[in-house]
């Protein structure tokens, strides 16, 4: 791996974005699999220069935001193959709360990296400031639940404060944190 990791796991190091993923990053963002989930919070990609534009944006936020704010790349240590993508960034619209967001490639779901990289991160951010980290999703989502759930998150309701939709909401703290 050539790039400074922001932390590692047991199986994954989580990576800045450099410009050399994007077309690895349109497995993840360029299916619909994935994309139908993110709709509006992140607009789909349809080719590498817009993977690279997406690039941009996310480090001018990452750069105009107050730390732990992020977004990154997850790579699986093995191979150093792209798997995911991870983010920790403040919804909208006041700015106020933390998001733990994560998308992986379908061919990667099942095995445990989104569990991994999210306990990961969240870890870190929390070392780094965070007091509490919030999960949304459409009630539909399952796979997105079940990982809440997984990282010791609790459901505190639904809203319609985030993206102009209606999403359930959970939230984990340091000492809520389930351990791997």
């Amino acid at each position: 791996m050539t790039q400074q990791s922001l932390l590692n796991t047991d199986r994954l190091d989580i990576v800045p974005w450099s410009p050399a993923d994007a077309a690895a990053a349109l497995a993840i963002f360029g299916r619909l699999e994935v994309t139908r989930w993110l709709t509006p919070a992140i607009a789909s990609v349809d080719d590498e220069a817009g993977m690279t534009d997406t690039f941009d944006r996310w480090a001018k936020e990452d750069l105009e935001s107050d730390f732990p704010v992020g977004h990154w790349a997850v790579r699986r240590r093995a191979d150093d193959q792209l798997v995911g993508s991870i983010a920790v960034r403040r919804l909208p619209p006041g700015h106020e709360d933390l998001e733990l967001a994560s998308q992986f490639a379908p061919e990667y779901w099942g095995q445990g990296f989104a569990t991994e990289a999210s306990r990961g991160v969240a870890l870190w951010a929390f070392k780094n400031s965070a007091h509490e980290l919030f999960a949304v999703m459409r009630r539909a989502n399952e796979p997105a639940k079940k990982l809440a759930l997984r990282l010791g998150m609790q459901w505190v309701g639904e809203t319609d404060k985030y993206y102009g939709l209606r999403l359930d909401v959970y939230r984990v703290r340091p000492p809520e944190l389930t351990q791997l």
